[in-house]
């Protein structure tokens, strides 16, 4: 086996806002494997200051990985990789797509083209006219569900950006949800909640920040407003404290990102011990390229999840990969007779 590694910057096309600050590029690196002549590649999904893995002997740590990967290619390495997420992901991606056709590593209805699945639509911070604009752009595009960041402008100018779209549609038009990132504190976050819920927003992604147990178990006990829980899952790596931390706060969602996770298996696994509590979910990208998003497109649409997922990040960046992903109304697609141009990605 032939294994190495390559980084990847990704350019957005406009600054994305979040209340953890602003991002115009973002790094990903890519794991290749070559073995009697099939090739597989699997993207590492980092996010700098955010995953788990975010540590200064990251690349060496992948070059560790291919070495020991050529040394012994039937090797699992993937339980040495706990604490590396992002790491793990990767690999778990690259030997599923090893044994592939064509970057399809989970055949369905979806990826040959029958089936779209409903996505939401991101709106990122910015001043009200941007995030207003990039409103209008989503519903026009057919959007049922929108997401908003909200928590850097100000709450009250971002509540008014919300009571606006409200006059206009109504839940049983227009899902909203809100993703604060942790932005509040614990002691105004149930001020905040009360509000969201007269607005019928769906829910809150991580209104407090992760790690603050208690806080969260309290919100998530005394607001009507339902909290999806999202950095709160980051660097929870053992099976006990996954069901520690569900049984602990009691959310009513759980957000999946695999890249953050540990990989497919991993996200499996926070699903069925959040299903065992009746617990609900959904899938959401970590900003990765159209190889990893497509992959995770892919395991999604195998899960039967019923809730509008996040994987709709694909058009984020000048330099994407071309792919057979598409957004039509509201919806991701998968376009069999699409191609992909990896930008001859290779070894050289």
């Amino acid at each position: 086996m032939i294994a190495f590694w390559k980084k990847y910057t990704l350019n957005f096309k406009n600054p994305a806002g979040t209340s953890r600050g602003v991002l115009n590029t973002k790094d990903s690196y890519f794991i290749f494997l070559e073995e009697n002549g099939a090739k597989g590649i699997g993207e590492c999904g980092i996010l700098r200051g955010l995953s788990a893995d975010d540590r200064p002997d990251y690349e060496a740590k992948l070059t560790e990985l291919c070495q020991s990967l050529e040394a012994d290619p039937l090797a699992r390495w993937e339980d040495s990789l706990i604490e590396w997420p992002s790491i793990k992901a990767g690999l778990e991606m690259a030997r599923l797509d090893l044994i592939s056709e064509n970057h399809v590593l989970f055949p369905s209805d979806f990826t040959d083209g029958f089936e779209r699945q409903s996505i939401n639509g991101l709106i990122w911070m910015g001043d009200l006219d941007f995030m207003k604009s990039q409103i209008r752009s989503k519903i026009e595009a057919g959007f049922l569900v929108l997401k908003m960041k909200i928590g850097a402008l100000g709450f009250e100018q971002e509540l008014q950006v919300l009571k606006d779209i409200r006059k206009e549609y109504s839940p049983a038009e227009l899902q909203l949800r809100v993703d604060a990132n942790g932005a509040f504190s614990p002691k105004e976050a149930l001020g905040v909640l009360d509000q969201l819920d007269k607005l019928r927003i769906h829910s809150i992604e991580q209104p407090i920040k992760a790690g603050q147990i208690k806080e969260m178990a309290y919100l998530c006990q005394n607001s009507a407003m339902p909290i999806a829980l999202d950095e709160e899952l980051i660097g929870v790596f053992k099976d006990e404290e996954k069901l520690k931390l569900l049984d602990d706060i009691k959310p009513r969602f759980i957000i999946l990102k695999p890249s953050f996770l540990g990989g497919f298996k991993e996200s499996e696994k926070w699903i069925d011990f959040a299903e065992d509590r009746g617990i609900g979910w959904w899938v959401t990208s970590a900003l990765e390229s159209n190889l990893g998003l497509s992959a995770i497109s892919q395991w999604n649409y195998n899960l039967y999840g019923h809730l509008a997922s996040g994987l709709g990040t694909g058009g984020l960046y000048t330099n994407n990969f071309e792919s057979p992903l598409d957004i039509v109304r509201g919806t991701i697609a998968y376009k069999p007779d699409g191609n992909w141009n990896m930008y001859d990605f290779d070894k050289n």
